[in-house]
């Protein structure tokens, strides 16, 4: 942000602060019943020393040390709220986009609230729905925000009735993408507008998307639509234990990068629901979508300017081994679904017994291809079939069974089995992989505040590297400090000269709404994934600090 935007800024939020004080309030007496406002915020540093180690292949770090860093400060008085977000990235940590690179404030807002109008200048977040045409959102262990930069309302014409529009430019690292994005979302919850329903238990939302993009024809070689629109519709129903909700989209011929150039609309749909009783509960899922990838730069690539979401359905694991081989949306082209069952078979506090079992999947759609010389067109493929094709992208099937013994004790044991098709989720020629997983994760409370926890992992597969085991202890001295050693050894590499150890070690300190942890060891090359949406992370090796603090 340039100085004339920080120093607007500024001066609104010391105008507010001060444009109601007389001089008769500036007396040292009356100064403690001035309201001027709060200041909240937070503060994240990752930095890491690299060592070199050509052995696992990581890469070499001229630098040494790399950093990523950021504080928000938050300034709330009354209806109106002002914030802004300094970021570093000296240089960016390895894994993170080198786009990502210097100091500066990249994020900074002022909001104003009346009783039914919220208006936003500045950057922003906002989803639309489940996000099928519109998600702006951040995701900092991803390198992930596509913040927008515009004006945003806010407006509750009537009670139940929720009007938002906006436009604005989308960030790209550090600067700002070429598209103008617009969009308009209105959402009725029908049981607090229509008050003879209000008491009803049959709650029902229905809510309505647009989204348009904006960007010049700069190609010599085809005629591009500047102007690409996307719609939605969604309903959410509610009653006792029971929950159903359900988006559908479409968007207009949109030419790109991620498709090839071809000028076929795109779709997209998901539907969930689930059903709760006392002690147990069961839900389904399932989505679809079909040359869906929107961006409000047509060119860019990869996680860059994504203007919508199409969220993974597969469980969000959290063990190391789990996590090997992650699904990564696939928007140009999949139908996937999901289905989990929890059953909390014994309810005593000191003998809980909890077992879930969850099943999801993601296959290819059922497409024929179209010759470039017979579709002048240029549609790319046709879709054949609603449903699922033949090719399976992925598969998990996943059983976890946590029991307590007592006060003291407690463990958890899982199993997983997962196909991954590696060739279309990372890159072709790689054949799919099948995989067995199994986990063990033990704790037992000691005197007082201290804890001790084992975690033990094993993953075997004929493919890729083969088999894998991890071990990890971790003990919690108070509820201030504690310290953890893991081991992970690639046992069953067939290249026996590979069989590679990845440990480490980790000693943190918590207190109040401070963590600071210091860490060495070494990082196998890998993706990470949250939701669906992945990055790349290089083989390192080195000291890593990580402080994190809010007030």
């Amino acid at each position: 942000m340039n100085k004339l935007k920080l120093r607007i800024l500024s001066a609104i939020v010391c105008g507010l602060i001060y444009s109601n004080i007389s001089v008769a309030q500036l007396n040292p007496a009356n100064l403690s019943n001035l309201n001027l406002g709060e200041i909240h915020g937070n503060f994240q540093l990752d930095a890491q020393y690299y060592i070199p180690d050509s052995t696992i292949g990581a890469p070499n770090v001229p630098e040494k040390m790399l950093s990523n860093g950021f504080a928000n400060i938050i300034y709330t008085r009354g209806k109106f709220t002002a914030g802004v977000r300094y970021e570093s990235y000296l240089n960016a940590l390895q894994g993170f986009d080198s786009r990502y690179q210097g100091n500066g404030i990249q994020y900074r807002f002022a909001t104003y609230k009346s009783d039914a109008l919220e208006v936003t200048v500045g950057n922003f977040y906002q989803q639309f729905g489940n996000g099928l045409v519109l998600r702006s959102y951040e995701e900092r262990g991803l390198g992930f925000d596509n913040a927008l930069d515009g004006v945003r309302l806010k407006y509750e014409p009537v009670k139940g009735i929720y009007l938002t529009g906006l436009t604005g430019k989308q960030r790209s690292f550090m600067t700002q993408g070429p598209g103008l994005v617009r969009g308009f979302d209105g959402e009725m919850q029908i049981n607090e507008t229509f008050k003879k329903l209000e008491e009803k238990k049959l709650k029902i939302t229905f809510g309505g998307s647009f989204v348009s993009r904006y960007q010049q024809d700069d190609n010599p070689d085809l005629i591009l639509p500047e102007n690409v629109g996307a719609y939605a519709g969604r309903f959410q129903i509610n009653r006792n234990n029971f929950n159903m909700h359900g988006e559908w989209a479409t968007k207009i011929n949109d030419p790109n990068a991620a498709n090839n150039n071809i000028y076929k609309p795109g779709e997209a749909e998901i539907i969930s629901a689930s059903y709760a009783l006392k002690g147990f509960a069961v839900s389904a899922s399932a989505s679809r979508a079909d040359n869906m990838n929107f961006r409000s730069d047509r060119s860019a690539t990869l996680n860059n300017l994504l203007l919508n979401y199409t969220p993974a359905l597969n469980k969000n694991h959290t063990y190391s081994l789990l996590t090997f081989y992650p699904y990564a949306s696939q928007p140009n082209g999949e139908f996937q679904f999901s289905g989990e069952v929890n059953w909390k078979a014994i309810k005593k506090p000191k003998y809980k017994l909890d077992i879930t079992v969850n099943y999801s999947g993601s296959n290819d759609l059922d497409t024929t291809r179209i010759e470039t010389n017979a579709d002048s067109s240029r549609q790319g493929y046709k879709t054949n079939s609603y449903f699922m094709g033949k090719k399976v992208f992925f598969r998990d099937f996943y059983v976890e069974v946590n029991q307590k013994f007592g006060k003291k004790f407690k463990a958890s044991v899982m199993y997983a089995y997962q196909e991954y098709n590696k060739g279309v989720i990372q890159e072709p020629g790689f054949p799919t992989i099948y995989s067995h997983i199994v986990i063990a994760d033990l704790t037992y409370r000691l005197k007082g505040e201290s804890t001790v926890r084992l975690e033990l992992q094993n993953l075997t597969t004929r493919q890729d590297k083969q088999d894998w085991a991890q071990a990890m202890l971790e003990y919690t001295f108070n509820s201030h400090w504690f310290a953890a050693a893991f081991d992970q050894y690639n046992y069953g590499n067939l290249i026996v000269s590979e069989r590679y150890q990845y440990y480490g070690g980790t000693i943190g300190y918590n207190k109040n709404a401070n963590r600071i942890t210091l860490s060495y060891g070494r990082q196998r090359a890998g993706i990470f994934c949250v939701g669906g949406i992945c990055r790349q992370v290089p083989a390192s090796n080195g000291i890593t600090l990580s402080v994190t603090s809010s007030f």
